[in-house]
Parts: C-alpha cells; sequence; structure tokens
C-alpha cells in the first residue's frame, strides 16, 4: 500500500514520532495505521508523546560561533540528572552548530528548518532524543548575534551550563577582556549595559520610593533631592553593568576596566536554566509508588 503524506501527519500527530520514523513505520507495517504505531512503540519512538505534559525547567544554557555569528541557548530537560549526560551535551552542541549557521528568526522557524540542510527537521531530531533519553526535552530560547571584525564575543559559561552568558565587545579583538565581562555578567547578575537603557518609569518609581523613605526618616525637604541623587546611584550600580564594580578588581568599575582596553560594551545576554518558569515539585513518595502500581 502506498504511503501519502496525510497518512504520515495523522501518524505523528498520535504518536508525536519524528516525520522519517512515521513514514518508515508505515512503510514497514504497508499502511496498517495500529501496526505502525506498535512499531513506534516497540523501537521505544512514540515515548516522547507521553512526556509533552511533563514540567521540562532543569537544562543547560550553550554558546556556539563561527566566524562573526554566534548563538547562545537554552534547552531544558525534566532533571538535572539527564542535563548532565554526553547524550544531551551532543544535543546541544547540534542545536548550537545548526542555529548559528541557519539563522532563524524564531524558535518555531528553528523546528520546521532541517537540520545540517537535510530531510530529518530540528523538532524531528529533539523527538528522536527524547525517545532515547527518556524525558522532555524542549529548545526554549536562543539569540543570535553578529560582530565586525573590529570586535569581540565574550562566552562564559557557569557551573557547567546553568548560566550562559554572550557579550560582546567593541573596539577590541581581545576575547579575553570579554570573556571577563561575560563571567562578571554571570556572577553579578546586572540587567543593563548603561544608564541611558534603563526606563524613565523605572527611574522615576525608584526615585519616588526613595524620597519617601528619606521624608519618613525625617530629613528636612530641602536636603532629600541629594539624597535621593545619591541613592539613585546605588540603585544603578545594583542593575547597570557599566556602573557595577568589577568582579575581578573592585577596586575599580566595570566601565573603567573596559575604557582602559580601549573598547566598550555593545550588549550581553545572559541566561539562567529555568528562569520564570513552573518548577516541578519532587514528591518521590508519589513516584516510587507511580512506578510499583505500573
Amino acid at each position: 500500500m502506498a504511503v501519502t503524506a496525510k497518512m504520515v501527519k495523522e501518524l505523528r500527530e498520535k504518536t508525536g514520532a519524528g516525520m522519517m520514523d512515521c513514514k518508515k513505520a508505515l512503510t514497514e507495517t504497508d499502511g496498517d495505521m495500529d501496526k505502525a504505531i506498535d512499531w513506534l512503540r516497540e523501537k521505544g519512538i512514540s515515548k516522547a508523546q507521553k512526556k509533552a505534559d511533563r514540567i521540562a525547567a532543569e537544562g543547560l544554557t550553550h554558546i556556539a560561533t563561527e566566524g562573526n555569528k554566534a548563538v547562545i541557548l537554552e534547552v531544558n530537560s525534566e532533571t538535572d540528572f539527564v542535563a548532565k549526560n554526553e547524550e544531551f551535551k551532543n544535543l546541544l552542541n547540534e542545536l548550537g552548530q545548526h542555529l548559528v549557521k541557519q539563522t532563524p528568526a524564531t524558535v518555531e522557524e528553528a523546528l520546521e528548518q532541517p537540520l545540517h540542510g537535510e530531510g530529518q527537521t530540528l523538532n524531528d531530531y529533539i523527538t528522536a532524543a527524547i525517545a532515547k533519553i527518556g524525558e522532555k526535552l524542549s529548545l526554549r530560547r536562543f539569540e543570535i548575534v553578529e560582530k565586525t571584525d573590529n570586535d569581540a564575543f565574550g562566552a562564559y559559561l557557569h557551573m557547567g551550563g546553568r548560566i550562559g552568558v554572550l557579550s560582546l565587545l567593541e573596539g577590541t579583538t581581545e576575547e579575553a577582556v570579554a570573556k571577563d565581562i561575560a563571567m562578571h555578567a554571570a556572577a553579578v547578575s546586572p540587567r543593563y549595559v548603561n544608564r541611558d537603557e534603563v526606563p524613565e518609569e523605572e527611574v522615576n518609581q525608584e526615585r519616588e520610593v526613595l524620597k519617601k523613605e528619606a521624608l519618613a526618616e525625617g530629613k528636612p525637604e530641602n536636603i532629600v533631592e541629594k539624597m535621593v541623587e545619591g541613592r539613585l546611584n546605588k540603585f544603578f550600580e545594583g542593575i547597570v553593568l557599566t556602573e557595577q564594580a568589577f568582579v575581578k578588581d573592585p577596586d575599580q568599575k566595570v566601565k573603567k576596566y573596559v575604557g582602559d582596553n580601549g573598547a566598550s560594551i555593545k550588549s550581553f545576554i545572559r541566561y539562567e536554566v529555568g528562569e520564570g518558569m513552573e518548577k516541578r515539585e519532587e514528591n518521590f513518595a508519589e513516584e516510587v509508588m507511580n512506578q510499583v502500581n505500573k
């Protein structure tokens, strides 16, 4: 029986298996849908579908560079244990290489692209990895950065990739300097490169809070404004990269360290695994009982 695209689509929707696996299953079973589902189950491929509703908030970040392009990405897994194995690390490498070469605009676009320009899509590749590794895996996010020949990327992974930072410095090709900035951002977690990037609304809100605090302390109104401006400097030091004391030399600010190297910071991207995501609540007793009752 001839295998049609409609049949492949239907099997894929039922099992969550990759397109090529579905086509092979239907070919092997002469187009019998039920037998094709069994074939995929026997191969362990349809396991991926059962894991789709699980929470995957662990994982690793990864950075890949190629010439004047770099990508930082986060791939999630269900457990920290799986994130440490070689299969997972190979997945990160493959995705990083693909993204930096193909430069898709969104995760959705990336998932539909053929891996390395071949037949299997990125989504199919991840689905196959889910079946092999045994946990829900997902490409959560990525960002691609481009530079000129006169700039430098700084790549830093902390705790094996629990935190990843990709920095871009202008005016220098010294990757060591750029990496120092990435390392600083990993440790201190700034939100903006410089004061100009901080939204005016956020500054005004902080100014009002500081003003009320100063007045509540009983300070005379004629010196409150000066106090507020002084305290605002501390506020900026907490969130602005260039205003912060450099972690490797707290006696100087990041801005001075970069400037002394003839450079300026154009951007940085900091990913921390699982930030903003719902975390899985571990209940080992329940998990053991579920296994026993299967």
